[in-house]
């Protein structure tokens, strides 16, 4: 199960739209565990989602911000939006061999750049905009970071951007306004995992 998730934040940065040729395939690999992927803009829940979900499954918690600054998998910074240009390709090339084994939740603030071929599931958590500008305020996003991140929430950018990339049918868009959405949220996608087998991916 790989899982990524969306907006954009000093550690996952902007996406240098650097589109990687070829790779594609079905909805999700046959791999020893579940394939998903997460997606939400910054402040929906992602990163604490993830890690729940890792400790209640016998998924890895890839966090791709963290990747990307560790490894130094970006094209440098960019002032207006406070965060690093991350390179595509490098990141998918360092996450390839990851994926191959199975058994992740990719957390990345959008997920289209990653091969349709990496996910048995993308899940996309949503905030309403009062309540995820409170909680971008209160990280330090002011400015085009913060406005670039409500707007993404207020015209579904990243579900749309989601839908264009994978199968309708692993699509699926989960409300995460509060710590009981989030738990509920984990019990149901726990469930999901747990359950999951290769043939399901066929």
């Amino acid at each position: 199960m790989q899982e990524s998730g969306g907006g954009g934040d000093a550690h996952g940065g902007r996406r240098r739209r650097r589109r990687r040729g070829g790779g594609g395939g079905g909805g999700g690999e046959a791999a020893a565990a579940a394939e998903s992927a997460g997606d939400g803009d910054a402040g929906t829940g992602k990163t604490t989602t993830s890690s729940l979900l890792a400790d209640a499954t016998a998924l890895r918690h890839v966090n791709v911000g963290d990747v990307v600054r560790d490894k130094g998998l970006h094209d440098g910074w960019d002032d207006e939006f406070d965060c690093y240009i991350i390179n595509e390709d490098l990141v998918c090339d360092e996450l390839e061999e990851m994926m191959e084994e199975g058994g992740n939740i990719v957390d990345y603030h959008g997920c289209e750049f990653f091969p349709e071929r990496w996910f048995d599931r993308v899940v996309v958590l949503q905030t309403d905009n009062s309540i995820l500008h409170d909680r971008l305020a209160s990280r330090g996003y002011m400015g085009s970071k913060l406005t670039n991140n409500i707007e993404c929430e207020i015209f579904q950018v990243l579900l749309e951007e989601a839908r264009a990339s994978y199968p309708e049918d692993i699509v699926v868009a989960l409300r995460s306004d509060s710590v009981e959405d989030i738990s509920r949220n984990v019990a149901a996608l726990s469930e999901w995992a747990n359950n999951w087998r290769p043939d399901m991916s066929a």
